[in-house]
């Protein structure tokens, strides 16, 4: 069988940023047609593909992306730590799944697909794609970084630009003009202070104050000011955005930015169950079947420079996601 923490070096030789997915989608397309799997390459963008590979379908997806963001890093073992761009992030995660499938298929399950889609760092492009293939799964176990734990659940997110405007004037005589930054300054810091929703398993709603701009030049009173806010969410969208509103109301326009809903997950005994705050392309594959969402390494070190993987932590994420496959394709 093939050892999975090499499988997962070739897979990090490769870069493949999101945009530059191709070398990676031929490369995992190749190794899985060697290997008996009827190959279908969905085309996403020009030179941009998502690949899914199946055998006799109606049960379970095995699923994550090939892409990465940037920089490219190139893999490195040190000690029990393989490091490079996409180790936990998720390309050790694809490798795992790869080696998971190849077992359950040498032990005669064909009852397992696996599809790997791209541009998830950015926009889900990909996923979105996918959800218009024949899928026939009926559950879908994505793969994110979990620190192999089941996530019970995923905060969802909500985007928002926030404007205030102003007139401009030369600031030699700035009674002449009205600073949109001003009132921005007063607004931002009470953003923090919403009622905002709680949920039992996912905790608290939260919210980044993430881009800031105002004014042209120093010597000029600002017109305008824009501050893009991301909320992580934890319930239905609606009283998020009342409560925004009338945070906003009077005092600045509100532009409602991309929407991803909070999900809980589809649980099985015999492994630790956490929620985690991040979202997924779960949400955008509906047509994939009931979603879990497990993964080796730690989301904490992912999109970092020290982005690494345990090789221990790894190769057990084989034999997980085959017991997953197991215990769903029994049920």
């Amino acid at each position: 069988m093939t050892d999975v923490v090499a499988l997962a070096a070739e897979l990090l030789a490769i870069q493949s940023s999101t945009g530059s997915e191709a070398p990676a989608v031929d490369f995992v397309s190749r190794w899985l047609v060697a290997r008996g799997w009827n190959v279908t390459t969905q085309e996403v963008t020009k030179g941009r593909a998502n690949v899914w590979a199946s055998r006799a379908g109606q049960g379970v997806t095995l699923s994550t992306h090939l892409d990465t963001v940037p920089p490219y890093l190139p893999p490195r073992l040190e000690g029990n730590k393989l490091f490079g761009r996409g180790s936990c992030d998720a390309k050790g995660i694809a490798a795992a799944m790869l080696c998971a499938a190849e077992q359950l298929a040498a032990e005669g399950e064909e009852r397992v697909d696996l599809l790997f889609v791209v541009g998830e760092e950015k926009g889900s492009d990909g996923a979105r794609a996918a959800n218009h293939l024949p899928a026939t799964s009926r559950f879908l176990v994505n793969g994110e970084p979990t620190e192999s734990k089941l996530a019970s659940g995923a905060k969802g997110s909500q985007r928002v630009m926030v404007r205030t405007r102003g007139r401009a004037a030369h600031s030699a005589y700035a009674e002449l003009g009205v600073s949109a930054i001003e009132p921005m300054l007063e607004l931002l810091p009470t953003v923090k202070t919403l009622p905002l929703p709680v949920d039992d398993v996912l905790g608290r709603t939260t919210v980044n104050i993430g881009t800031i701009h105002g004014g042209t030049e120093a010597n000029i009173i600002p017109a305008l000011c824009e501050t893009e806010l991301m909320f992580r969410i934890v319930s239905d969208v609606a009283p998020l955005r009342e409560a925004v509103t009338r945070w906003a109301d009077g005092k600045a326009e509100l532009e409602w930015g991309s929407y991803i809903p909070a999900q809980h997950f589809h649980l099985i005994d015999g492994f630790e169950v956490a929620p985690v705050a991040y979202t997924s392309d779960i949400p955008l594959l509906s047509r994939w079947g009931t979603p879990l969402l497990f993964g080796p390494g730690s989301i904490n070190v992912a999109h970092t420079t020290e982005e690494h993987i345990d090789v221990d932590e790894l190769r057990a994420a084989v034999d997980a996601y085959a017991r997953i496959a197991r215990t769903l394709l029994a049920s």
